[in-house]
């Protein structure tokens, strides 16, 4: 071995990453990584439009309003101008709080662009322009799946949120937009990282704005952290390898190797899916098997006597325990695969307008929530997470039966949404928030991103310009 050998497997595994972030360019980024990039980001920004109207998100505004410093970061919606650890809360809250931005599980699952505000903050600080930005949205999603295919099993089997993760690279992201050294980079991350754990009790049982809220907040204390580490803050370095760190607190076994093994042969971002629906990830085959087979058959819901899905435990477990039959906010029918599946029949789509609580209460689709059976598949459990199968049997009043199998769901890499229907995604969001005029150039924007020289001109694009949509704020 030589010395520079050993000095390397000395290394911790933050040390590596953080060298290898900081060395980062867009020159070598391939072609396919540039292009998802600017597919992810109109995705994810035409989710923070449509956030920008959710009622959760009017409060963190309200809130931020009052709390919140000047600054370079632009808030997505108002186009208000604050500091880039706040606006980086308040725009990932905006891409998360509908559940319908993009979707990574392996061991565990994610949302990567949950960190794409903290690229979008940095880097406005900094001044930079559209490339500086394509480079950090590939990085979060690299190390993002990354540490989701490193646990197993995957930390939300253990209790812990997903968000856990994120606190580890959302300061990667944050410190390589803000041009930091490597050894800062490190700092950064255990600055954040050793300060932001999550329970897995925001996704269980009865949910509440929290289930959305969590990454974001741990979006916001990877800027933070950069912006401390900027200044000489310092932070463990051990916080993933070391005493007490992540694999010592939340055993049993990881695969570090996966961490940075193989950094720059291959990118991430072009491994990850988006959502057609949404809703939680596990729904998203049994809504396609049961839209397909209502449509097909021109089934009423009055036809419909009995669905059972069969699928992975956690299914089971998470998404259909006696609260999920019973679903009175958006945070729990979304991960609700009993009225998921209810809407699916009452109304023959699944989109926002089914979350909206008038529908979340409609007699028609509630009929269809007993009708509902959740069944946990052995054999299923085999091929995840290689495949995400489901199996449906939907049972007729009049004693037909269909069944219907899919091992991946639309959106999904293998079966990816076009430019066509992200575009038309996007356009369904921004509506009420933006111009068709407005939308196109936002939309060109997005598509020409490394040839645009300022951050800020892009997020100025971003400001409401329907008259009389801006959210009023709720009463203090």
């Amino acid at each position: 071995m030589s010395a520079k050998e050993a000095v390397a497997s000395k290394e911790t595994i933050t040390a590596r990453m953080a060298r290898w972030a900081a060395a980062l360019e867009y020159k070598h980024l391939s072609q396919d990584a540039v292009y998802q990039a600017k597919r992810f980001l109109l995705d994810s920004v035409g989710c923070g439009l449509g956030g920008y109207q959710q009622h959760d998100v009017k409060i963190a505004l309200a809130v931020l309003d009052e709390i919140a410093g000047k600054g370079p970061a632009t808030v997505i919606g108002s186009g208000k101008r604050m500091d880039a650890v706040s606006a980086s809360l308040a725009n990932a809250l905006m891409i998360r709080c509908m559940d319908y931005n993009d979707i990574y599980w392996k061991q565990d699952p994610s949302h990567p662009s949950d960190i794409f505000p903290a690229a979008l903050a940095a880097c406005e600080r900094a001044k930079s322009g559209g490339k500086e930005l394509i480079v950090g949205l590939v990085l979060g999603h690299e190390f993002e799946m990354r540490f989701c295919e490193a646990a197993f099993p995957g930390i939300r089997e253990r209790g812990w949120h997903h968000a856990t993760l994120t606190a580890f690279v959302s300061p990667i992201v944050a410190g390589r937009m803000l041009r930091l050294d490597w050894e800062q980079i490190q700092h950064a991350i255990g600055i954040s990282a050793s300060r932001q754990a999550t329970l897995g009790a925001v996704t269980a049982g009865k949910l509440t704005m929290m289930k959305n809220t969590v990454d974001p907040m741990a979006t916001q204390s990877g800027m933070l952290a950069a912006l401390m580490a900027e200044r000489g803050y310092t932070g463990p370095e051990h916080v993933v390898d070391g005493k007490e760190g992540l694999t010592h607190c939340f055993g049993p076994e990881w695969k570090l190797n996966l961490l940075t093994d193989g950094l720059g042969e291959s990118w991430r971002i072009t491994q990850c899916g988006m959502k057609a629906f949404p809703t939680e990830a596990l729904t998203h085959a049994p809504i396609s098997a049961v839209l397909d087979i209502v449509k097909s058959n021109d089934l009423k819901p009055d036809q419909v006597a009995k669905v059972q899905i069969r699928s992975l435990a956690r299914a089971a477990d998470i998404l259909s325990d006696p609260s999920k039959y019973d679903p009175r906010t958006k945070e729990t029918a979304d991960h609700s695969l009993p009225f998921v599946i209810a809407a699916a029949i009452a109304d023959r789509q699944v989109t926002p307008v089914q979350f909206e609580m008038k529908k979340i209460m409609d007699p028609t689709i509630r009929a269809q929530l007993k009708k509902v059976e959740v069944v946990a598949d052995p054999e299923i459990e085999k091929v995840f997470p290689a495949l995400q199968r489901v199996i449906v049997n939907l049972t007729t009043t009049d004693g037909r039966t269909f069944t219907k199998r899919l091992d991946y769901p639309k959106g999904d890499p293998r079966n990816p949404l076009s430019d066509a229907e992200v575009e038309e995604k996007f356009a369904a969001l921004a509506e009420g928030v933006l111009s068709k005029r407005a939308q196109g150039k936002l939309k060109d924007a997005i598509w020409s991103l490394d040839k645009l020289a300022s951050v800020s001109k892009l997020m100025a694009l971003m400001k409401a310009d329907v008259k009389g949509k801006n959210p009023k704020r709720p009463q203090q």
